[in-house]
């Protein structure tokens, strides 16, 4: 279990206060109470997805779909990763420092992942940065 933990490469568990039980840090399949604290995100964040997605994404934005929240990257190269899993990627640049003054509420997971509960189509643009 500890092995599982340390080396995980995208950190997604963590042990509990006395390391006697391990939880996903995010991307949870069942209810969870995940205690997370709402925090101010930085301006821009990242979501990567398939280009099959990009159209309906831009009509009508990310949705957390079977997940406990949408999970946005600080970078473009980890969104772009992200991606690519899908398919050919695409990258959005999300405006979050904009949706949390207009009261959006923004989560940071332990592994640094931001979490969101929505990000309507006015906040997304697709980006061409490079990674």
């Amino acid at each position: 279990m500890e092995h599982t933990v340390e080396t995980s490469p995208k950190q997604r568990f963590k042990f509990n206060n006395d390391r006697t039980q391990v939880r996903a840090s995010q991307g949870h399949s069942v209810a969870v109470e995940l205690c997370y604290v709402p925090a101010p995100p930085p301006e821009i964040l990242y979501h990567g997805t398939s280009v099959r997605y990009q159209a309906i994404i831009q009509a009508e934005g990310l949705r957390k779909m079977a997940r406990h929240h949408v999970h946005l990257s600080t970078d473009v190269a980890t969104a772009r990763a992200v991606g690519s899993r899908h398919g050919q990627p695409v990258v959005f640049a999300v405006a979050a420092g904009e949706m949390h003054r207009a009261r959006a509420l923004f989560y940071q997971a332990d592994n640094g992942v931001w979490l969101t509960d929505e990000v309507p189509a006015a906040y997304l643009q697709a980006t061409t940065e490079p990674a």
